[in-house]
């Protein structure tokens, strides 16, 4: 092998004893030199610094990010667990020198705050169930099914969207009054079954599914239900899931509509009785900050037992929409 100006390379052709001799008549085999092996050979590791400053460069960018996005939730921490004495000190210390539950301790005195969880639990659950079942029929029948009007209908819905909540915060709390279920749960749960958002997500879902399945399923003589719970259902689970947890989240956090329907204290929600705490001329910051934390405990315990399914609806927000 000899090296050419042109930047090739020529291979001389091995003799009958495996000894490479150039001879006269040496045919010479012209191979380019970007196709030929790395000099360092096999193990030539010359890529791993390169990777490790890329890595370097991620971590310079995504923990600054992550520090500014959880220093909200260390302050509520460390104020819940100051006494409220030193709370509003000023300048206020990131660190909690006196740290005590004396704030936990006086919500717990002060409040109904176990009873207030369920009944956020209770409505969260509830809305869930609703959001899963009636969101994913309606993506079904605007996915799969054709019928007069399925456009125009399903844009009506979409555009719903841009309507903000404020607008139909009136209708609805006369409707619920005339009803007789306003200071009621059910007042909290009825106009939440169904959610935009879950429709659109679920439809847009349901239409990658192959429509063989469904033929498949109607051949072997299931009905129009079974279709749907045997065979759309099982196959959706990633929106499913997506549609379920984010709609636990948003009911849980839920403010202005329970704090509309609800007056009696012990039909509070943890967000609304929360808020309650504050005085009418004093506010004690440590209190509703211990409580504050108290409502965060499931939220954290909901992301860590199914963050898998958090980031497979990142996914199916960002490939399947």
């Amino acid at each position: 092998m000899s090296p050419d100006p042109r930047g090739e390379t020529h291979v001389a052709a091995p003799t009958s004893s495996g000894a490479s001799v150039r001879s006269p008549r040496e045919v010479d085999v012209a191979v380019p030199a970007d196709v030929l092996p790395p000099v360092g050979g096999v193990g030539d590791e010359s890529g791993r610094p390169l990777r490790r400053r890329q890595a370097l460069a991620i971590l310079a960018i995504l923990v600054p990010v992550a520090i500014v996005a959880l220093f909200p939730f260390y302050w509520m921490v460390t104020t819940a667990l100051t006494p409220s004495s030193a709370a509003i000190r000023v300048p206020p210390s990131l660190v909690p020198l006196d740290a005590s539950a004396e704030n936990l301790a006086e919500l717990f005195r002060q409040a109904p705050v176990l009873l207030w969880a369920f009944n956020s639990l209770l409505i969260a659950v509830a809305i869930m169930v609703c959001h899963v079942v009636f969101d994913s029929m309606a993506g079904y029948a605007f996915a799969k099914k054709r019928f007069p009007g399925r456009g125009l209908m399903f844009l009506l819905i979409v555009s719903s969207l841009m309507i903000p909540v404020q607008v139909t915060l009136v209708p609805r709390f006369i409707l619920i009054s005339r009803l007789g279920l306003d200071d009621n749960l059910l007042g909290v749960i009825l106009p939440s079954i169904a959610d935009v958002f879950g429709i659109f997500l679920m439809r847009q879902f349901i239409r990658t599914l192959p429509a063989e399945l469904e033929e498949a399923a109607r051949v072997d003589g299931a009905n129009e239900w079974q279709v749907f719970w045997r065979v759309i259902m099982p196959l959706s689970r990633p929106a499913v899931a997506t549609v379920a947890i984010f709609s636990f989240v948003g009911a849980w956090n839920a403010f202005l509509w329970p704090l509309i329907v609800l007056s009696k204290r012990e039909l509070l929600t943890l967000p609304v009785g929360v808020a309650l705490l504050q005085q009418e001329f004093s506010s004690n910051i440590g209190l509703q900050m211990a409580g504050a934390a108290v409502g965060a405990v499931p939220m954290i315990l909901l992301f860590l037992f199914f963050q898998r399914h958090f980031l497979d609806g990142v996914r199916v927000g960002g490939v399947k929409g």
